[in-house]
This record gives C-alpha cells, structure tokens and sequence, in this order.
C-alpha cells in the first residue's frame, strides 16, 4: 500500500534543513505538510499515472510534463485564461516578416546558485533535436519553425546549425524557417525548458533520475524522486525569481492507481486533489467540491498497420465501427467525457473564423455495427482470412482497463471471428512498446502541445515519431507539410480548410479508431484555490494556488 501524505506529513515535519549534493550544485530541502497554521503547506496531488521520466528533452506524457513545468521555468508560460506570459523571457522583439525574435532574460537562477543564460537554451534546444538524443518531442522545435530543426533531426545537418543563438549571457537570438502564429503559446512547452549544460555534463547518463541530478529555475525544486516512483516530492524553490508570490511550501504527488483507494484517501484528508472514475463521478456530483474539466485528451487505438491484416482499411473500419462509444463514456468513465467521432478534439482550437474547429467540420466512425459487419465481410474476402486475433496493449490504471474490457467485448460479439487479448502493463512500458512498433493494437492518447489542429494532425504523417502505427498517405503529407511550411501556412483560411481535409483522410481510412474525448472529475478541497487548468500542453499548474488553514 502505497505510503499516505498524513504519515509523510508527520515524518517531515521534524526533518531538518539538508542538503543534497547534485552533481556540483544542490538541492535544499525543508518540510512537509501539516494540519496547523504553523505547519509548511503542502499540496497533496493524487496521479494515476507514473511520471515516466523528468528529463524536459525526454518526456512525453502529462505526468511528466505537469510535474517538469512544477520545476522549470522556459521563456513563455500560459496563464488560466489560455493567454503567454514572459517567464524567464523578460521582454521580446519580432522581425516585421516574423522570422527573427530577440528575447532579453531577466535576472533568474537556477537552484545551485548558477545564472539562468540564453547559452541555457542554445543547449536545450540542439539537446532535443540532436538524433542521438531520440527526444520524441524534436519535432515540436521544427513545429515553432525553428530554423534547420528538421534537417538536423533527419541527420542531414550539424547541430550547431540550429537557428538559436545566445548573442549574450542575457539575449537569446532565434531564427525561424516560416512564421508561426502560435509561437509564443509554444514556448510554454516542457521541450523547450532551459538546461544547464555544464550540471547536464556532470551528471551523465543519471542527469535528471533523482533529486541530486536536477536543477530548478521555476517555483518548486524535486526533493524525492525515482523513475517510475510512486511518489514525487517538491519543496519550494527559495532561488526562484517570483519566489516571493508562491505561496504555498511544496508539493506531494502520489500515485494510486485504484480509484477507490484514491477517494478514500481524499476523504481522510491525505489528498487535496483526486481524480473520479465511474460511479464515484456520479456519487460525488453534488459535491461541492466536485470540480469537473473538459481536457484536450484524445482516447484512440492505435492499430499497427504492418501487422497482418491491419493493414487492411476495411478491418480497420470495421474494428472501429463495431464498438458503443456512448455505453463507454455515459456508463463507463461517467466523468464528462464525449464522444470522439473525429480525429481533432474540440474546445481548444479557435479557427480564422473565430469558431472552434469542431463547429465546422465533420464527424467521422461514428459507431455503426451493422455497417462494421460489412466491412468486415468484406476484408475477410480481400485477406482470405476467416479469423483474426490481436493483442491490445493496455495501461494499468482503472479507467484504461474498464475500458479495454468493453472494447474487447465489443469487437468479439459484433465482429464474430476476431478476438483481442489484452496486455496489462505500466504507461511506460506501452509507450515503449509502441514506439518500438512492438505492438499490433494500443489504447493511448493524445493531449494538444498547443492550441492549433496540427497538434493532432502532424501525428500521422509518413515516418512520424509518433505515427505508431505506421499509417501512411500522400495525400494528407502534402497537406500537412503545406500547411506546416508551405503556400497554406501563409493563407490562414485556406489553411483551415485544408486541415479538415486532411482530417477526413485519416478518419476514412480508420488510422486510428477515436475513441472518447476525455473530462476530469476532480474533487479539490474547498481550502485550495489558485489551480490552473489547462486543455492545452500542461493539465494543471500550481505556482499561484493557495492552502488556508
């Protein structure tokens, strides 16, 4: 049984100050919660997830990233209403045809008493696209239009032709190959944090896998922390810039994985924050605690196209005709999550229009089981095939598992002949399992890293690193790489229309199977105020919130 805050509370109310020696620079920790108004606040945050990894470069997942975002600061963050703010940016200047920003840094520090420098972020960014880091996430400084990024990701250029440079300790000079709207908005994003080269080198291979092997800028600093831990403690980062507007002394977040034991925690008081499944959602509705957020987070299988018989269009709009998406999201999760009949979630994209994208367009894979029945008489006609059988691979939390359960059964009664067993396992080992193509069908997700359909959309292009599944069309490259860089990135309207298209080509032809967009129910203590929530990149940010007594 995973070890409760109340008895972490009372273990580090006692500790003294210490330090940690982190690789030539040091970590300080103080203390823990507590239930007296002398007593550090400590904020208890339930997770059902593991934070797969803290390296900023590296990660991947919304864990990781809310966590990272609770230690580090990059140049721009995003407020509770979706707006950028300068972080460690103090001010910028954009080049009239905006292919060149000039960002000037304030005065911030990092945790071991080093200055935070545009040299910081020269080596960050070359970090993330350097092929011998394999960050998943290179991509995304080629998505700011970061000049060369994708060159050098490809191996075709050196690293150091990067468009960033440190004109000096304070300006941080960037060039972009085509302009990009939503740059500012992106710059909030974990991939794009500074890193302290000279600890990064000390520290190797362990950088960023303990506490002595992390540096902070932002508000909070890692004090307990392990890959794959089933806790994770920060104390308030007293070198902070803004350390004076942070008021709270830390935070604790702890995993538990079974809803039910997540709730009984809450109601003891060793949890200010847990998240609801199911009937608990139903059950604590009138709560006035119940706190319920729309999220970003597309829920889909992921079939692997280079496995027998998936790649195959008709069995896959089969499979994804053939299950009940509202049973899955009314009788299932019971948390405020929709149906997903498209590929691009809604409520987070606002078009030229002035419309949200899912207002305009078309919904796709509706369920349909009588139609999934034919299109699967169809594929064993064309595969020769009278029988089908598929592994799905499945993260370990509650949710996941109630709804591969429904999935499977679904399948194998509408689609008689296929049969999918599931493989249970942490969301670190699917995620490598997929990326590894070492998979044939995967429940997973997407959250949006920014607020423009391409988010979603640049996900599925021929070679992506995370197009799992290895789908593949000319037609929707063309388009995507047009509007990316292309005649379509400068026409805003055509633009738009152009992504819908390419949305229509991926829900034809079933390269993914969407499944709901999901909703958090939370319950968050009334003595708690000042979470952001986000649909966008971070779920949730804490540096404002405030604990009463």
């Amino acid at each position: 049984m995973a070890q409760t805050k109340r008895a972490l509370s009372a273990a580090l109310a006692v500790l003294l100050i210490f330090s940690l020696a982190a690789c030539g620079g040091g970590n300080t920790q103080t203390s823990g919660g507590g239930s007296t108004s002398d007593a550090p606040k400590i904020l208890n945050i339930h997770i059902d997830v593991e934070a797969a990894s803290l390296r900023p470069q590296i990660a991947t997942d919304g864990t990781s990233f809310e966590v990272i975002a609770s230690f580090l600061e990059g140049l721009y963050s995003i407020d509770g209403a979706g707006t950028p703010y300068p972080c460690i940016a103090e001010s910028y200047e954009m080049a009239d045809d905006g292919l060149e920003y000039i960002f000037k840094l304030r005065d911030a520090q990092w945790s071991n008493g080093d200055p935070v420098t545009a040299h910081d972020f020269v080596f960050a960014w070359r970090l993330a696209v350097d092929p011998e880091t394999a960050s998943e996430y290179a991509y995304i400084i080629d998505t700011a239009g970061v000049k060369n990024a994708a060159e050098i990701a490809n191996g075709d250029m050196a690293v150091d032709s990067l468009g960033i440079s440190a004109v000096d300790d304070k300006t941080l000079k960037i060039e972009l190959a085509f302009p990009v709207p939503y740059f500012l908005p992106l710059m909030s994003f974990p991939t794009f944090y500074p890193v302290n080269q000279k600890f990064y080198e000390e520290c190797g291979e362990n950088f960023a896998t303990a506490p002595e092997y992390l540096l902070a800028n932002g508000p909070f600093k890692v004090t307990s922390f392990q890959q794959m831990a089933t806790s994770i403690d920060l104390v308030k980062n007293e070198t902070y810039y803004n350390a004076d507007q942070v008021l709270i002394d830390g935070l604790h977040y702890q995993v538990i994985k079974d809803s039910q034991q997540a709730m009984l925690s809450y109601q003891n008081g060793d949890l200010h924050i847990a998240t609801l499944s199911g009937e608990q959602s139903e059950n604590f509705a009138s709560d006035p605690e119940y706190t319920p957020i729309m999220a970003g987070y597309l829920w889909f299988i992921s079939p692997n196209t280079e496995v027998e018989g998936l790649g195959n269009v008709n069995l896959r709009r089969a499979m994804a005709l053939s299950f009940d998406k509202s049973a899955i999201v009314n009788n299932i999760l019971k948390d405020g999550s929709i149906v997903a009949d498209f590929a691009v979630p809604s409520q987070f994209a606002t078009g030229p229009d002035g419309k949200d994208y899912r207002a305009t367009s078309a919904t796709y894979l509706s369920t349909n089981k009588d139609l999934a029945k034919e299109y699967f008489e169809t594929a064993k006609e064309e595969l020769g095939m009278d029988t089908f059988s598929y592994a799905m691979l499945v993260e370990d939390t509650e949710s996941a598992l109630n709804v591969a359960q429904f999935l499977k059964a679904q399948i194998e009664e509408n689609l008689p002949g296929l049969t999918i067993a599931i493989e249970s396992m942490p969301k670190a080992t699917r995620l490598n399992r997929m990326e590894g193509k070492d998979y044939e069908l995967g429940l997973t997700r997407w959250g949006p890293d920014y607020a423009d359909p391409m988010t979603y959309l640049d996900l599925w292009i021929t070679g992506a690193q995370n197009n799992f599944g290895n789908w593949t069309n000319a037609r929707y490259d063309e388009i995507i790489a047009s509007a990316k860089s292309g005649d379509l990135a400068v026409d805003p309207e055509a633009r738009w229309e152009a992504l819908k298209e390419a949305e229509a080509i991926i829900m034809d032809e079933a390269g993914i199977f969407p499944i709901y967009q999901k909703g958090n129910a939370e319950l968050v203590k009334s003595t708690v105020k000042g979470i952001e929530w986000h649909s966008v990149g971070l779920n949730r940010v804490f540096k404002n919130v405030t604990i009463a007594d």
